[in-house]
């Protein structure tokens, strides 16, 4: 038997060793890295290779939502947060190259961003290019509430939600749609039985845990890591107006029902009370958001809202409730100004405050007041005629 040689073996061995790296290597990079998402190297000023792949990911979407001539705008409350710091400074550089990815590249599992329905309806040729830049993506549906009312509740889904996913991260697409009330609107994220739970952490975003509701941004197109983006041109209003964005649908449902029991009243004057009564929540509102100071129905107008999902036609009032900590003195002065003289003013500021404002003939407005104690809540109440006061 002839001796086998050692190094022969030896370079067998490695040769062999080499190979099987080479074919790993090929496989992870044709398969897993299109199965899983595709892993980039770092970006200039990153810390880690993570860091620059979140950048990456963000690039090739604008760069797929560009292909299809889909505006969309950054809303992710990480993003805003850091770019508010440095507005100033965003808003008049250059679109020379960053020195460092300060934004993009910031630990998170999702980059979140806005789209306004009625700017795009194709979206059979946007996932197929998806897939071929190796994104996987998820659509959720879910029943269109403009389509409920009193006569019929609707059926009919619209696309609230799309997530996109290369790599180790995800881009969460909001579906914002215009409501009747000249406002934004989104709806909750809530998954089907038969989709993929582990799909991304979903108990992480942002947007979807419940519907919200905005004002229509002006948008201002920036450039951020060297990435072009349209983001909102205030970003601490918008910030500010997502911690009170939550919205709650009417009661469909439960006002045909008291409708059953108690017939509405589809009067002429009910009809034209409930149109000047809207009207003038309309401009209360305005005016109350001019000056910054937040509100709520409160009392009657309340209750016609959420029970019935109108105006009570008897109440011939409007009723706010606003904190006192809130209260602003020119309060009084702004509402003159649109057109809304003070008719009575009850209490004073430090004990039971309480604004009554004329709006058209008979319909007037009415602000309470509400003082926060220990271990509850009150406003008060003074009849007219007495003076005697009350506490609610």
């Amino acid at each position: 038997m002839q001796k086998i040689n050692k190094n022969v073996v030896l370079a067998l061995l490695s040769l062999t060793s080499l190979v099987f790296l080479l074919f790993q290597l090929y496989y992870y990079k044709f398969y897993l890295s299109q199965k899983n998402g595709a892993v980039f190297s770092k970006v200039r000023g990153s810390k880690s290779g993570r860091d620059s792949t979140r950048w990456h990911v963000v690039r090739k979407f604008l760069g797929l939502i560009s292909s299809h001539n889909i505006p969309v705008y950054l809303i992710d409350p990480l993003i805003l947060g850091l770019v508010d710091k440095d507005i100033e400074q965003i808003r008049s550089s250059p679109d020379g190259p960053s020195p460092e990815c300060k934004y993009f590249c910031a630990p998170r599992d999702f980059t979140t961003f806005a789209l306004l329905d009625k700017t795009w309806k194709h979206e059979v040729g946007l996932f197929r290019t998806a897939e071929k830049m190796g994104f996987q993506w998820l659509k959720i549906i879910n029943k269109d509430p403009r389509l409920d009312g009193m006569d019929d509740l609707s059926g009919i889904e619209i696309p609230l939600h799309y997530i996109f996913k290369l790599a180790s991260h995800a881009i969460h697409l909001v579906v914002f749609y215009e409501r009747s009330g000249n406002y934004l609107w989104h709806g909750p994220l809530r998954l089907k039985q038969h989709m993929d739970r582990k799909f991304v952490p979903f108990r992480k975003l942002h947007f979807g845990r419940y519907p919200g509701a905005y004002e229509k941004p002006e948008l201002l197109l920036v450039s951020i890591d060297d990435l072009k983006v349209q983001i909102p041109k205030n970003p601490s209003s918008f910030l500010e107006e997502m911690s009170h964005s939550r919205f709650l649908e009417c009661r469909y449902r439960e006002a045909r029902a008291f409708f059953q029991l108690y017939p509405d009243d589809a009067s002429l004057d009910a009809v034209e009370f409930r149109k000047k009564a809207k009207s003038l929540l309309h401009l209360a509102a305005l005016t109350l958001n001019s000056l910054g100071v937040k509100f709520w129905l409160s009392s009657g107008t309340c209750l016609g809202w959420y029970r019935q999902c109108n105006v009570i036609p008897h109440s011939k009032d409007v009723d706010l409730g606003v904190f006192i900590r809130d209260y602003k003195a020119d309060i009084i002065p702004a509402f003159q100004k649109a057109g809304l003289p003070l008719k009575h003013k009850f209490g004073k500021v430090e004990d039971s405050l309480e604004l009554s404002f004329q709006g058209e003939d008979d319909v007037k407005l009415d602000i309470f007041f509400f003082y926060e104690e220990d271990d509850h809540i009150w406003n008060g109440g003074t009849q007219a005629k007495s003076g005697k006061k009350f506490k609610y």
